[in-house]
This record gives structure tokens, C-alpha cells and sequence, in this order.
């Protein structure tokens, strides 16, 4: 049955390409997207519109999606908690802050995505700090820590667009709180694919020790697993994934929070299954969002985080009211 299930999720994806590629503002007929998608270089509003706009920008969903996913799925391994969020490290409030004070004093739109990634990782340090206990992260203080830092954080944003009112600057903030990915091409993805690349590595070598792990931190040290190492790698593999995915899509919520737990449900709580299951699901879902919120309102857009989350925040308080919260119990 696990077998099947996998097939299912590796079959969605290369589906969700295919629509992500397919829909948009600009209607293409199925002749004329496959004369475009086999021919790029022969030029035309088609092939452009196909290999300049479109894929591309399912690439970055796809890379934001499984980020998200995966970054989820460690963070709720590690801390036993099916709630927990990516953002709770920091990421969000830490990268909507700075790119708030830019907004404000007026730099340039090119030095967002790389001050958004930088401001996201040192406000995770920051909480990881925060949350050692000895050589450890303490699983509590990292709550308390990111949940405090993110409610200072986001008062700093709020702040910031009440003194630029309505300005283009306050529509740029909006525009990145809500998430989107408008105006991304491959220049962005090749900037933040490193880091999503390194978080990807850490966390697959981190999967057999993870694994023990869930057993309790007691039961794991005891059967060889250095905890506070596993602990800061899976920190920071999850925050490397997270500052990408922010980079690229600006803050797209529930991605991280619902699909580990959908995997889950799938797969079971194996890391094994779980991580490529949750990269999967990930990529898949938020390519079809993304192509949902290019075409119900063309030609206008609809932010990429608010339609997530209009779709996220049922879709986990029915898995969480339906017992998904017993995972780690």
C-alpha cells in the first residue's frame, strides 16, 4: 500500500507541472503549449511566455514547496511536536522586518531577496541561542524564544507600514508578507537553490539518527546518537531550507505545517518515507496553487499566502481535530 501511495505522489508532480506550465494570464491552446515546450528555440510570444515565465517560475514553486515540506517534517520530528511550524525558528519575522526597514529608507527592490534571506538565518541564530540548555537545544525555550522574537518582530513591520502609509514602498511590504512569486525568474532560483541544496543534504544524512531519535532523547543517547549535534544540524538544515524559501516566495504559510502532516498520514512517521513523501506533496501542492492564483483572477494574481492559507487552515484543523496531533505522542 506504501508503494502505491509513493507512486501516486511521483505521478502528482510531474502533473502539477504540466498544469503549472499550461495555465496562466495568457490563454495557450494544447497545440501551441507543446509546439512551445519541444521547440524553445524557435522563438515567438508562445516560447516565451512557456520557457521565460512560466517554467521558471514552476521550478521555484516546486523548490519552495519541498523546502517548506521538508523543513516542516525535521522541525516537528525534532521537537515532537506535530504543531510546529518553520517559521516558529524565525525565518519569517526575522527576513519581514529587515525587508520592512529597507522598505523604509528607500534601498533598492534587487537587495530584498538576498537581506530577507541574511535577516531570516541570523534571526534563527538568534533563537537557537536563545534556546540552548548546555551543549543542547532545549525543545521549550525554542518555542518561547521564536514565538517572542516573532510577536517583537512582526510590531517592528507593523510599525513600518503605519509610517509609510500608502506608499509604493508599504505595497512592497504587503506584497511579501503575503506571498508571491511574481517578477521570480531563474536568477532568484540560482541564488537560493545552494542553500535548499545543503539543507536537502543535511537532512537526508540526518535521517537514520532521526529515525532513533523519536524513540525519546534518553533512549537515542543511549544507543549511540550524539542528540546535540542531531539537534543543531537539524536546526540548521531546516532554517537553511526556510531562509531559501523565503527568499524566493516571500512568507507562504501552512506549506510547513500541513504537509507533514498529510505525508504522515500516508507513509507513517518513518523518516525513510517521510522526508520524500513530504518533498513531494510540498512541490506539488504549492505548483498548483501557484497556478490557481495566476488564472481564477487573470489578469490579476492572487497572493500565493493568502490562497494557502485559505486552503491550509481547514485542511489541518481537520487533520488535527481528526487525531493527526497523536503522531508523536
Amino acid at each position: 500500500m506504501r508503494a502505491v501511495r509513493f507512486a501516486i505522489l511521483a505521478a502528482l508532480v510531474p502533473l502539477a507541472v504540466l498544469i503549472g506550465i499550461a495555465f496562466g494570464g495568457a490563454p495557450l491552446d494544447g497545440a501551441t503549449l507543446l509546439h512551445a515546450l519541444f521547440h524553445p528555440r524557435e522563438g515567438g510570444d508562445a516560447v516565451t511566455i512557456v520557457w521565460q515565465l512560466r517554467v521558471p517560475r514552476v521550478a521555484i514553486a516546486a523548490t519552495v514547496g519541498a523546502a517548506l515540506a521538508l523543513a516542516g517534517a525535521l522541525l516537528q520530528a525534532l521537537l515532537r511536536n506535530p504543531i510546529v511550524d518553520p517559521y516558529l525558528t524565525g525565518i519569517s519575522s526575522g527576513a519581514g522586518a529587515s525587508i520592512a526597514i529597507a522598505a523604509t529608507v528607500g534601498a533598492a527592490p534587487a537587495v530584498i531577496p538576498p537581506l530577507g534571506f541574511l535577516s531570516g538565518l541570523a534571526t534563527a541564530i538568534l533563537v537557537a541561542v536563545l534556546a540552548r540548555r548546555g551543549p543542547r537545544l532545549d525543545p521549550e525555550r525554542l518555542v518561547l524564544a521564536g514565538v517572542s522574537l516573532s510577536a517583537l518582530l512582526s510590531a517592528v513591520v507593523t510599525l513600518a507600514i503605519e509610517r509609510l502609509a500608502r506608499g509604493t514602498a508599504s505595497e512592497a511590504i504587503l506584497a511579501w508578507l503575503a506571498g508571491s512569486l511574481a517578477g521570480r525568474g531563474w536568477p532568484e532560483l540560482a541564488a537560493a537553490a545552494p542553500e535548499a541544496l545543503l539543507g536537502l543534504i543535511i537532512a537526508v544524512a540526518a535521517i537514520p539518527a532521526l529515525n532513533v531519535l523519536r524513540l525519546g532523547e534518553a533512549r537515542a543517547a543511549s544507543l549511540g546518537v550524539d542528540v546535540a549535534r542531531l539537534q543543531w544540524a537539524l536546526l540548521i538544515a531546516a532554517t537553511l531550507l526556510t531562509a531559501a524559501a523565503v527568499a524566493l516566495a516571500g512568507l507562504v504559510g501552512f506549506v510547513g505545517l500541513v504537509i507533514p502532516h498529510l505525508a504522515r498520514r500516508l507513509v507513517g512517521p518513518d523518516l525513510r518515507a517521510l522526508i520524500p513523501a513530504s518533498l513531494l506533496a510540498g512541490a506539488a501542492l504549492v505548483v498548483l496553487a501557484d497556478a490557481l492564483a495566476r488564472t481564477v483572477a487573470a489578469p490579476a494574481e492572487i497572493p500565493l499566502g493568502v490562497l494557502l492559507a485559505f486552503i491550509g487552515v481547514p485542511t489541518f484543523l481537520v487533520l488535527y481535530l481528526r487525531g493527526g496531533a497523536r503522531a508523536y505522542a
